[in-house]
């Protein structure tokens, strides 16, 4: 049991850490301005073959597998309603890193929500039961791709209504999409290579990871940051959290159900209220922080976690590069009209 609550906590540590490097991706890739944006066009099936070329995004996506494989480390012997928890605890770490690294000021709002982070994870760990079955029919699993193309085809509609509700439906279908990822990797049959050829489970945690990665950082390309991690946050832990209760045998400890719903109430809850760090280069609105077109009085006053500033302490190119970009006043996808966009990716997240 330990040594799958560590697990779970090195995967929330990978995930905030991979989400980083990952808005730093997308900002460059990223070529559509906030009006194609807004209008509703849809999903860009480039994005991705560009992000492909950028170090930064693959070096992500091996963290991203590290913090996958210590998920399913972590589902061999706690509920999905823990494990889901706590991965969306990967939000109180961007946060902090926001804090040490490049001294973003946190407000006591969102100091308490990283410390309710901190208490429910602990309350779930403390009272959280073994899993429940171990294995589930081919019926389920098939659900579960099914239940995937499903949410392929609303994302696909939904990319193409206008904001507010674009932006809302999309970071629901991608949390849904981590949703599905979670119970698939917990009913996993095996992790040999023939195994998992064979597994149902296996071809519905990879359209589960790349539903929600390209659902997401479509939501967030001029969509609200806040709205869409918000839906995230929600879809991918509510749903799972039932699925294992009612379909896999999940349970709390002898008489500490009431403790177990109070540390996930708090845990989720404290996640929401730290929603604006889930894309790191836009303010809560949406818009991008260093966006040279808009006043000075309308930025925000204590800057959002800006991957850039983050990777200040890594590589001296990036730092190089962030100069040039600050000095240019262009953002960091090129021209000042592009959106930058991001994902917490837990595929694998990405996973």
């Amino acid at each position: 049991m330990l040594a799958s609550l560590i697990a779970a906590v090195i995967a929330a540590l990978c995930y905030g850490v991979a989400s980083v490097m990952q808005a730093v991706a997308v900002r460059e890739a990223s070529n559509r301005t906030i009006a194609e944006v807004h209008d509703g066009t849809g999903v860009d099936p480039g994005l991705l073959p560009r992000m492909l070329h950028q170090w930064r995004f693959v070096a992500s996506v091996v963290i991203d597998t590290l913090g996958f494989l210590a998920q399913l480390v972590a589902l061999q012997r706690l509920p999905l309603f823990a494990v889901q928890a706590m991965v969306a605890a990967n939000l109180a770490v961007i946060a902090v890193l926001a804090s040490l690294l490049i001294k973003v000021s946190l407000s006591a709002r969102e100091w308490a929500a990283v410390t309710g982070v901190v208490a429910g994870v602990g309350l779930l760990g403390s009272s959280a039961g073994a899993e429940g079955a171990h294995q589930a029919g081919a019926a389920f699993k098939i659900a579960l791709i099914i239940a995937t193309g499903v949410l392929g085809v609303f994302g696909l509609i939904a990319a193409r209504l206008r904001d507010p509700a674009r932006t809302l439906l999309l970071g629901t279908i991608a949390g849904l999409g981590y949703g599905v990822l979670g119970c698939a990797a917990r009913v996993l049959t095996g992790f040999a290579p023939l195994t998992l050829l064979r597994d149902p489970a296996a071809y519905a945690v990879v359209a589960g990871g790349i539903i929600s990665f390209v659902f997401y950082t479509t939501a967030l390309e001029g969509g609200g940051v806040t709205v869409a991690t918000a839906a995230v946050v929600l879809a991918e832990t509510l749903p799972p959290a039932v699925i294992g209760v009612l379909f896999l045998g999940d349970s709390t400890r002898p008489g500490l159900a009431p403790v177990a719903i109070i540390g996930f109430v708090i845990a989720v809850a404290s996640a929401l209220m730290l929603a604006r760090f889930g894309e790191a280069g836009q303010d809560s609105d949406g818009h991008p922080a260093d966006d040279p077109t808009r006043p000075k009085a309308a930025r925000p006053a204590a800057a959002q976690l800006c991957p850039r500033d983050v990777l200040s302490w890594w590589p001296v190119d990036l730092r190089l590069y962030a100069v040039t970009s600050q000095t240019t006043g262009a953002p960091l996808g090129g021209s000042s009209d592009s959106v930058p966009t991001s994902h917490r990716a837990q595929a694998g997240s990405t996973v």
